[in-house]
């Protein structure tokens, strides 16, 4: 070859070469994870990876697309690629300098699984030039992932009891007016002869003998109307009362009824006066109520009253004889079954129960096969009573078949459609399903219920809210209640939490271990370990790859 012509060639095909060099490997000290290691928050591992190509690396006409990868035993997960370009690249993706390099930020998130708890965070780099394109080796960035906040159990939860209305004893009183003549205190025998009187008679009578009622005491209450002098008034109330006494000591020694008769007397009704004045159509009604709150004297009232002569004469013939009577109270109370009685019947003639028996047997015994037979017998007798529904459903739950209780749960809610516990156990249920917009709004509708803050900071625990989470749980004692107070790092709070949690379980202990671990106290780390494996066995495994115990050695313990 002419030696003029072989020297351009070299040239030309040495520049081709320099040009065609491909982009070198990268080290992992170019990049910064955040967090690292990575944690688990609201279901999911969140990453900000920062990082920056170095002076005279990114080709002018390369484009670098960058993906981070979750590396895990048996599998990885891809996070959000990004893609960047060379100076003489025409493209919307963030340009790299030649000469100067550049820094780049990229946010991704994985959705968790346990197997991610031992993994490795790399990122992936495919550079394409031209119609060429190759891989750069893998650049490991971060290791492991913290799950504390998974230890959070919904299934720990307890649903809402729709709870029994059960009285054991239940008070009722019978009453009786004798009304009397202006002025006069002598008991009429249109009186006692009543409708009323005899309707009293009758009940007291049948009251001492029914050996499931009790009379515990008789009141007579007698009243003059305020229409006459204090002096007057007072006296007529007195033989009222002693009257009415007189009589009914000898009603009650005649019918065998045996009870405390108490009496007093009011010489003035004033109250009695102000509210059936209120509940008349009387025209000047307002301006006899402004009266009797402008005069606290009685005396005053009454001629103030009087002064007003045509509304006097309403009030004389409609509303002052009311005020002239003795009433007579019985108050008795009536004795419902002995728990051993109703627990009797309940597993041998449920159907001779109340509704309210029935719930309320299932609460004398701690089987929870009991209790759940006992609901499902209410649901029999009383099939529109959403109650046993409800419970029965509470006791699958407890159960752990999450299944079984979302179906009776639907059946209650079915029957009483937007009844607070039966919402907030649906809202449970959804929240076993990673649902959290329909427990949020099943919640919403399960004001008042038993156990709902508890709920809620589940809930607000499985979204990644933390520090709502610990406001919803108040001083709770609970696993989740303790957890909530350890992701928003209140140690001391988290570690009265679980000293006060009143059946402590492997997950307490765990808890307790994890506190250690934070707190620098390492035998707090082995002895709560060693508790919490030795009531799970199934803790070893958790605590082998769990990267809150990383700088101990608990290699003796979590085998």
């Amino acid at each position: 070859m002419n030696k003029k012509l072989y020297l351009p060639l070299l040239l030309a095909f040495m520049v081709a070469f320099v040009g065609c060099k491909k982009m070198g490997a990268l080290s992992p000290d170019y990049f910064t994870v955040t967090p690292n290691p990575l944690e688990v928050i609201g279901g999911e591992v969140p990453a900000t990876i920062t990082g920056n190509f170095p002076e005279k690396y990114f080709k002018k006409k390369a484009t670098v697309t960058v993906t981070p990868y979750l590396v895990y035993e048996g599998g990885e997960t891809a996070g959000t690629s990004y893609t960047y370009q060379g100076e003489k690249v025409v493209g919307n993706n963030q340009t790299i300098s030649y000469k100067m390099g550049g820094n780049i930020t990229m946010k991704t998130t994985f959705k968790y699984i346990p197997a991610m708890r031992k993994s490795d965070l790399y990122l992936d780099f495919t550079v394409k030039s031209g119609s060429k394109s190759y891989q750069l080796p893998r650049v490991k960035v971060a290791e492991g992932v913290i799950s504390t906040a998974e230890i959070c159990d919904p299934n720990a939860l307890t649903p809402a009891l729709a709870a029994d209305k059960f009285q054991r004893i239940i008070k009722e009183n019978y009453q009786a007016d004798i009304m009397f003549l202006i002025q006069q205190a002598n008991l009429r025998s249109s009186e006692l002869n009543s409708n009323q009187m005899k309707d009293y008679q009758n009940n007291v009578k049948a009251a001492a003998e029914a050996p499931n009622k009790k009379i515990t005491g008789v009141n007579i209450s007698s009243y003059a109307s305020p229409d006459g002098g204090m002096e007057l008034n007072t006296k007529l109330a007195q033989a009222r009362e002693d009257n009415t006494t007189k009589y009914l000591k000898q009603q009650m020694k005649k019918d065998a009824v045996n009870a405390d008769l108490t009496g007093e007397f009011t010489a003035e009704d004033w109250e009695g006066f102000k509210e059936l004045v209120e509940k008349s159509n009387i025209q000047d009604k307002d301006l006899i109520l402004r009266v009797l709150s402008m005069y606290k004297d009685p005396e005053q009232r009454e001629r103030e009253i009087k002064n007003m002569s045509s509304t006097f004469k309403i009030l004389a013939e409609e509303i002052l004889p009311k005020l002239r009577y003795s009433r007579i109270t019985a108050s008795i109370d009536v004795i419902g079954k002995s728990d051993a009685e109703i627990s009797k019947l309940a597993a041998s003639d449920p159907k001779s129960l109340s509704v309210d028996e029935l719930l309320y047997a299932a609460t004398l015994t701690n089987s929870l096969s009991e209790k759940e037979s006992i609901y499902k017998k209410a649901t029999e007798i009383y099939p529109n009573d959403y109650r046993g529904y409800n419970n029965v459903g509470l006791i699958c739950f407890e159960k752990g078949d999450i299944n079984a209780a979302e179906n009776w749960f639907n059946k209650a809610n079915k029957i009483a459609p937007n009844t607070p516990e039966v919402q907030m156990n649906l809202g449970l249920i959804e929240l076993t399903k990673d649902e959290f917009a329909k427990a949020e709004q099943a919640f919403g509708k399960s004001a008042g219920s038993e156990g709902l803050n508890e709920a809620l900071g589940v809930l607000y625990l499985q979204r990644g809210e933390y520090a709502k989470a610990a406001r919803a749980f108040g001083d709770a004692k609970s696993n989740n209640a303790a957890l909530a107070q350890i992701l928003t790092k209140d140690y001391n709070k988290a570690k009265n939490t679980l000293a006060g949690v009143s059946e402590p379980n492997a997950t307490t202990y765990y808890l307790m271990a994890v506190i250690g671990a934070r707190t620098n106290n390492e035998k707090a780390v082995t002895d709560n370990l060693n508790k919490a494996i030795k009531l799970d066995s199934n803790m070893a495994k958790q605590a082998a790859t769990d990267l809150e115990f990383a700088k101990y050695d608990i290699s003796s313990i979590a085998k």
